[in-house]
């Protein structure tokens, strides 16, 4: 094509985007074909394509899943709360757009050398903190740097553990140096760990004071109580439709309905699915019901008796019927797992490994040949861990009992439940958020020496296959390595995982979004704070 023809094309999309006549999937497509590059591409989309949003109003935002121990440091996010409030006061290199893909936050660019142990990321030089403080090269370098080291405590070190260097080219270049080559690096960042945040200039940040250079700006709050934000008009991207953000803490269910079904919040992150169809009939309620690669996990500690026996590991997963739990408990909103964590909506899902079914004979086998019939364990849960969690474990329970399986169900308090209960009693019932990629997953939950290996689970091949998938560039052999990594899990690890479950949320009245949500989290990767807006 020639430049005009470029020129002439450009304009046709962009007018196209204007009126909502092209989805962004096909936007992205054609731009490539004129000759743009895909952060220009996606420039283009959000200055044409957000036109039509209405500027205004406070959006008042029932979060479940938020603890008075929360904190400020990136390494610690672990809630929902914690989640959403750094997507929206917070920015990352790179983000998840609304139709799952890659896309610019603070990075315009990025480029890897042929083996990918070596990234260049651009950065905006128009990004700006909240304290007016620009967002430099040194800024991105401490904050990665904070989840490296002997003396870092960061859930998210495991992540960083091939990064020998991390260096700045100028106020708005940073290189990113690996051991081996890492082809997902860039979709490594947007971890919600990864926060950019001031640097103190002595190679730490300052996290303690809550400034970032998200969307919104924290003008008061307490965590596991409410935040009041405003829009930072200094925003390097497009979007904050809202003049206001109000994120308010509502971990009980109820609660959370009755504010949503009142008008006394515009959305919440959760419902009660047992409620969804009566949901979805209010003519001023929009139900969000999205797939995702989310998943509910019931992890053992593998260096704890009983569950150090893979035979009474096994038994526990044969003695769940997953089936009955979709059923009853997500009402059909949830995929089928398999008791490995990577999903159908993910990349490398290996789909001809065979379905574990609900057998409580074979289970009552092994645990005889374990010796441990009659077995008796707790299971810990809480109901913010997932809307009707706790039915869930208690449904588990019954089913068990076939296999001659005493299951005891502990509910515990939902406030501290990831601090006080997760990674230290051991058999428990957890929610996960979807992750960009297998490595992304397995080397945060699955790793040796990872902090969130909720299992303890320790398999000297599995790691093995971890670090060869990582820098292999042939995608056929990667998913080869990913498939047999999966029936590991499966047949010797830690997970009980009955399902992956959709994301269901609600919007009330006058509440508008784009036609594709991510599905990273819920609530649109936890963005809708600044993708979302009020009818004009």
């Amino acid at each position: 094509m020639t430049k005009k023809t470029d020129q002439v094309l450009l304009d046709r999309l962009a007018d196209a985007a204007r009126r909502g006549d092209i989805s962004r999937r096909s936007f992205m497509h054609f731009a490539a074909a004129a000759g743009i590059t895909a952060s220009a591409a996606t420039g283009l989309w959000g200055t044409s394509a957000a036109a039509n949003p209405s500027r205004g109003g406070t959006f008042r935002w029932g979060v479940h899943d938020g603890n008075t121990s929360d904190t400020h440091d990136p390494g610690t996010y672990v809630t929902r709360q914690m989640i959403f409030l750094a997507h929206t006061h917070r920015s990352y290199l790179t983000l998840i757009e609304p139709d799952n893909t890659l896309g610019p936050d603070i990075a315009l660019s990025w480029e890897a050398t042929p083996d990918a142990k070596q990234w260049t990321f651009e950065l905006n030089p128009n990004a700006s903190f909240h304290s007016g403080k620009p967002v430099t090269s040194q800024d991105v370098i401490d904050s990665l740097n904070h989840h490296r080291g002997d003396a870092s405590t960061s859930a998210a070190k495991a992540l960083l553990t091939d990064v020998t260097d991390i260096t700045a080219d100028g106020d708005h270049t940073v290189v990113i140096t690996l051991a081996r080559g890492n082809a997902d690096l860039p979709w490594l960042m947007t971890d919600y760990h990864f926060a950019i945040c001031p640097s103190n200039g002595d190679g730490t940040i300052n996290w303690q004071s809550g400034d970032g250079s998200g969307p919104y700006k924290i003008d008061s709050g307490e965590f596991g109580i409410q935040w009041a934000l405003s829009r930072h008009d200094g925003w390097h991207l497009d979007g904050a439709y809202f003049d206001q953000v109000s994120m308010i803490i509502l971990n009980d269910p109820n609660a959370r309905q009755t504010a949503l079904v009142t008008g006394d919040v515009d959305c919440v992150s959760l419902i009660e699915l047992k409620t969804l169809a009566l949901l979805q009939r209010n003519p001023d309620i929009s139900v969000d019901n999205i797939p995702s690669g989310g998943a509910i996990t019931m992890p053992m500690h593998c260096d704890t008796v009983p569950f150090d026996d893979v035979r009474v590991r096994t038994a526990l997963k044969l003695a769940i019927d997953r089936d009955e739990i979709i059923e009853k408990i997500s009402f059909g909103a949830a995929t089928k797992g398999n008791d490995f964590h990577l999903s159908p909506v993910q990349p490398y899902w290996p789909d001809d490994i065979p379905q574990r079914e609900y057998d409580p004979d074979q289970a009552k086998s092994l645990l005889r040949e374990a010796g441990q019939e009659g077995l008796r364990v707790n299971i810990s849960v809480a109901e913010s861990v997932y809307t009707g969690a706790v039915d869930m474990c208690v449904l588990y329970a019954e089913q068990a009992k076939a296999a001659g399986i005493n299951i005891n169900v502990v509910r515990e308090p939902s406030d501290g439940y990831y601090s006080d209960v997760w990674l230290k009693k051991p058999f428990s019932a957890v929610s996960w958020g979807a992750r960009p990629t297998p490595d992304v997953m397995f080397t945060l939950a699955y790793k040796d020496d990872a902090a969130w290996n909720e299992t303890r689970w320790q398999n000297e091949r599995f790691n093995e296959l971890l670090l060869q998938a990582k820098a292999e560039l042939d995608q056929n052999l990667r998913a080869e390595m990913y498939r047999e990594m999966c029936m590991l899990m499966r047949d010797d690890g830690g997970t009980l995982l009955p399902f992956f479950n959709n994301w269901v949320y609600a919007r009330g009245k006058g509440v508008e979004r784009p036609e594709n949500v991510a599905a990273s989290w819920g609530c649109d990767g936890a963005r809708a704070a600044s993708r979302w807006w009020f009818a004009a």
